[in-house]
């Protein structure tokens, strides 16, 4: 059997252990979820592209302490992927501020670091809320939201009815969206 076919906890235990062919083969399954995260974050592909690289670099550093929880390694990319986006953000922020102080004398910019303060606050409580769900909720989850699965694609390679698919994920939307709202009001 090919490390194709192997599942993420096999491939990531390997990986860690320092086995290229598997964090390779990990790579290639889940490189473009990871670019398609990235790039709705940060809006640009040279970015996107970026962040990518940045998160397989850290992934492939963390991966020996790693304890893999649930199927897919996916969720805990999107993690580092989010974090590697926010820290460009705020680097871009950074420089544009920078440029902007150099060009116009005094310009407070308060409501952008209250904004990544409340979107970093909002992105770990979702990320939380995605961890507690269940391993099914969250391969669905993964298939239909970061790798744009149709509910029937993400039911035939889950085995399970397509109306599962839609009933769990419109679930899984309405428990996130409580989430958002409940960072709203606070």
């Amino acid at each position: 059997m090919s490390a194709e076919h192997d599942s993420d906890a096999a491939l990531t235990a390997r990986a860690g252990r320092g086995d290229d062919v598997a964090f390779r083969t990990l790579y290639r399954r889940h490189v473009t979820p990871v670019y398609r995260i990235a790039y709705a974050i940060v809006g640009t592909a040279s970015d996107a592209e970026d962040i990518t690289q940045e998160t397989f670099v850290t992934a492939w550093r963390k991966l020996r302490a790693l304890r893999l929880e649930g199927e897919s390694l996916l969720p805990w990319l999107a993690t580092i992927c989010r974090y590697q986006s926010a820290n460009r953000l705020r680097s871009l922020r950074r420089d544009r501020d920078r440029t902007a102080a150099e060009n116009a004398a005094e310009r407070a910019d308060t409501v952008m670091v209250e904004d990544q303060v409340i979107g970093a606050d909002l992105a770990r409580r979702i990320a939380g809320e995605v961890e507690r769900l269940s391993e099914l909720d969250r391969e669905i989850f993964v298939l239909c939201v970061s790798e744009g699965y149709a509910y029937v694609a993400a039911a035939e390679r889950l085995g399970i009815a397509h109306g599962a698919v839609r009933n769990r994920l419109t679930r899984i939307r309405t428990r996130l969206r409580g989430v958002v709202e409940e960072a709203a009001e606070s």
